[in-house]
C-alpha cells in the first residue's frame, strides 16, 4: 500500500547551488534542511515545504524547458506570489483553469516548470 508522497526531486545544473538557494530560499522563502551526511558530497540541497520535502539535485545535459514535469506549491495568497514573481522579472504563464482553484505557472532560473495553486474558498 502506498501511504503518500515523501518527497519530490527537481534538478539544477551542477555548481548552481548558490543561485538555487537564492531563488528557492531567499525569493520563495522555502527553508533549507540538513541533508544526511552520506549524501552531502553529491551536490544539491534539500528544502522543507510544509510536511514534505523537495530535494534539489544537480544534473547537467538536461533540457528542463522540454518537460511538463513540475512541482505545484499550494499557497494561501496567489495574488501575492504573482506580484513577487513579476517584481523579480519572472515570466508568468496562465494555466488551464481547474474548477475550484486559481493557478499559474512559471519557470525557475534553471528552466524547471513550477506551479502556484490556491484552492478557492
Amino acid at each position: 500500500m502506498i501511504k503518500g508522497v515523501h518527497h519530490v526531486q527537481i534538478t539544477i545544473p551542477k555548481g548552481a547551488e548558490e543561485e538555487g538557494k537564492k531563488f528557492y530560499c531567499d525569493l520563495l522563502g522555502l527553508e533549507e534542511m540538513e541533508k544526511p551526511e552520506v549524501l552531502k558530497g553529491r551536490g544539491g540541497f534539500w528544502l522543507n515545504v510544509g510536511d514534505r520535502d523537495v530535494h534539489v539535485g544537480t544534473e547537467d545535459d538536461f533540457d528542463r524547458l522540454k518537460t511538463k514535469a513540475h512541482v505545484a506549491y499550494q499557497v494561501n495568497d496567489i495574488t501575492y506570489w504573482r506580484k513577487v514573481l513579476e517584481e523579480n522579472d519572472i515570466e508568468i504563464y496562465e494555466s488551464v483553469p481547474i474548477p475550484g482553484f486559481e493557478r499559474f505557472e512559471f519557470r525557475d532560473p534553471f528552466g524547471n516548470r513550477v506551479e502556484m495553486i490556491e484552492e478557492n474558498s
